[in-house]
């Protein structure tokens, strides 16, 4: 062993084995991920996005009007595309809004 250079050298030593010693998944800090999957809405509720259901195509977007993203929607690939069109379809009979700026204005 070398020379120790520092009196807190020990310490230091110590705290990285401390820190190896953790298994996966025991560190403290940082942003944790939830470990429960999200369903899909349409596959449990036996439907597929549509045009006319409103109230169903605004629980997939987000207060400014955006499309929600799969990771945050929990859908399939197939329902989230399908989703998207009909909330383009809804916004191009005016049934939907293309932004927020009905609801900023009050």
């Amino acid at each position: 062993m070398g020379k120790r250079n520092n009196l807190y050298d020990d310490d230091l030593n110590d705290e990285m084995d401390d820190e190896m010693d953790s298994g996966p998944g025991e560190r403290g800090g940082g942003r944790g991920r939830g470990s429960r999957r999200k369903e899909d809405y349409f596959k449990l509720s036996k439907t597929v996005p549509n045009y006319k259901d409103v109230d169903v195509l605004r629980r997939f977007m987000t207060e400014r009007a955006k499309i929600r993203p799969r990771r945050q929607t929990g859908l399939s690939s197939k329902h989230q595309r399908l989703l998207a069109r009909q909330i383009k379809r809804a916004r191009h009979l005016a049934l939907l809004g293309f932004t927020d700026e009905h609801n900023r204005g009050q």
